[in-house]
């Protein structure tokens, strides 16, 4: 954990900046600094309604002694204001005021995959804030969230019971994904049946010699030790990943993923004539700098 005293207000000015700007601020920023150290990430995700925020709140509080840890909550955005209820940080609000402990809410804007704009630009404010930890919670769940894998370490997915019609509408894409499966409200009935079903569905995927084998956890937070046994299995999965070229691998393919999102959104811009000064400056010249950016953090 940094020495230094989290500066609050600094960091969330920092972050409504990186949130508001477009691709083009983003290509010209000319970012320099490279924070020392990564935050360790972690992903909650899930059908709407699988109890993330009060799941990622329990998770929090175990987490959080000894460590500077954050919470992104992504909340949907009005497809007409481009507005977001962030009605995740009024129901973490009643998380203890810890001085290392940060919670910020933020839109989805433009995305369609479950995230931000600009999300990964703010996870590496946080490193450069001295944070350990992010836990990262998405919007919702789909087949089109290859997104939230590739910028996460560890991904979380949350089920619950008797939930077996969503699982069969995401297994070909998230269920292949996740690397640790929790059966959420488990002191629901239909618990042991769903795990059970996660189970054999898991087994069905073919794994590569040394490949992680995601876990499947029951988890209720009413039930301190379930939140305990999860965040173990978080540790776990961190020290998995740690060996070999694994994380290597990661930040390779969020390079790729931040690259294509700015030149998504910058040809977005140009389309919609929000950027005249676009044909001042070559396309590659502007490429050229994101790809420099891109490269110094993978």
């Amino acid at each position: 954990m940094s020495s230094e005293q989290l500066d609050r207000h600094a960091l969330g000015q920092a972050l409504t900046r990186l949130a508001n700007a477009s691709a083009s601020d983003l290509m010209r920023s000319r970012r320099q600094t490279i924070a020392s150290t990564a935050a360790r990430r972690i992903g909650l995700t899930g059908a709407p309604g699988a109890g993330k925020s009060t799941l990622a709140g329990h998770l929090a509080l175990y987490r959080a002694p000894g460590r500077r840890l954050g919470i992104l909550a992504i909340d949907p955005s009005s497809p007409r204001t481009g507005g977001a209820i962030l009605g995740d940080r009024i129901r973490m609000d009643e998380l203890p005021g810890m001085s290392e402990l940060y919670i910020r809410s933020i839109g989805s804007r433009s995305t369609a995959d479950g995230l931000s704009d600009n999300l990964p630009e703010m996870l590496d404010l946080m490193d450069e804030f001295g944070f350990d930890e992010v836990l990262l919670e998405t919007v919702g769940v789909g087949q089109v969230e290859y997104a939230a894998r590739v910028q996460v370490d560890t991904l979380v997915l949350l089920l619950l019971p008797e939930s077996g019609d969503v699982v069969q509408a995401m297994k070909a894409g998230i269920m292949e994904m996740a690397d640790i499966f929790v059966i959420n409200k488990a002191d629901l009935p239909g618990a042991q049946k769903m795990a059970t079903d996660i189970k054999r569905i898991a087994s069905l995927t073919r794994h590569e010699e040394g490949a992680w084998r995601p876990s499947v956890l029951l988890v209720s937070s009413l039930k301190p030790e379930s939140v305990a046994a999860m965040s173990d299995g978080i540790d776990r999965h961190q020290a998995w990943l740690g060996r070999g070229e694994r994380r290597a691998v990661l930040l390779q393919q969020r390079a790729r993923y931040r690259l294509r999102r700015l030149i998504e959104r910058r040809a977005a811009e140009v389309v919609a004539g929000q950027d005249p000064s676009f044909f001042e400056a070559p396309m590659d010249q502007q490429l050229d700098l994101a790809l420099k950016q891109i490269t110094r953090t993978s």
